[in-house]
């Protein structure tokens, strides 16, 4: 069971995949995007101004995502999937070359055995998010849109949700998940955390040798996988 929330910033995607994770034991996936971004020691304000610096950022998030979700031999939970490549065609110009990669074709049918929430945007979810400044509504339109044209371009089955009540929003998720079988997990107080050593040596050998993380340092922390179930 792999199971993705989709959609664009400000739609409340990271509130809900923490309380499935929680809510039914499963590692989280969070979003790789902030780390990516920390490693190049940059703001996407400046990105924008380096079409070069921005399109390399674009494909290491792709990248990091992939290779991320390939290591979970079993069920997850993800905070995003394809999502930076939205932004791609909204910020650079290499989306073509991005989507074009067999990468990218082989992913989109990995998604699509999963089980996909596309969570759809509302003015009352707008706030910034500390990376991104002058948080737009017409900017959350059009990545909105992008993210629907892939979804329905490579015919991912997904569930749109668009109530902003966080307890319609549950049911819905509970819903889908119980007729695919998905059980929630005992209630418990201990946190249970898989913890994945040495994240970019993993990734580079997940890759085959080839990663666009390269330059990380080598003391960075391990990547840790929070499986509370209280």
């Amino acid at each position: 069971m792999r199971i993705y929330f989709v959609g664009s910033h400000a739609t409340g995607k990271t509130t809900l995949c923490r309380w499935v994770s929680r809510r039914y034991g499963l590692p989280m996936i969070t979003e790789v995007a902030r780390a990516v971004l920390a490693e190049m020691e940059s703001s996407l304000d400046a990105l924008r101004t380096d079409m070069d610096l921005v399109a390399e950022y674009q494909d290491r998030v792709f990248a990091r995502q992939v290779a991320i979700e390939r290591l979970h031999q079993g069920a997850f939970v993800s905070d995003r999937a394809f999502d930076n490549l939205a932004y791609a065609a909204e910020h650079t110009t290499v989306v073509a070359d991005l989507m074009g990669d067999q990468r990218f074709r082989d992913y989109m049918t990995w998604v699509a055995g999963g089980t996909v929430f596309f969570l759809r945007p509302h003015p009352d979810l707008l706030k910034e998010d500390g990376v991104r400044a002058g948080v737009s509504w017409e900017s959350v339109l059009r990545i909105d849109g992008m993210i629907k044209l892939l979804l329905e371009m490579h015919r991912v089955a997904y569930l749109p949700i668009e109530s902003v009540s966080m307890q319609e929003r549950v049911r819905a998720v509970e819903f889908t998940l119980a007729r695919s079988g998905v059980t929630a997990a005992p209630r418990s107080r201990d946190a249970v955390q898989v913890t994945v050593p040495g994240p970019y040596e993993t990734l580079r050998a997940t890759l085959g040798g080839s990663t666009p993380v390269t330059g990380a340092p080598s003391s960075a922390p391990a990547v840790t996988f929070d499986r509370r179930a209280d």
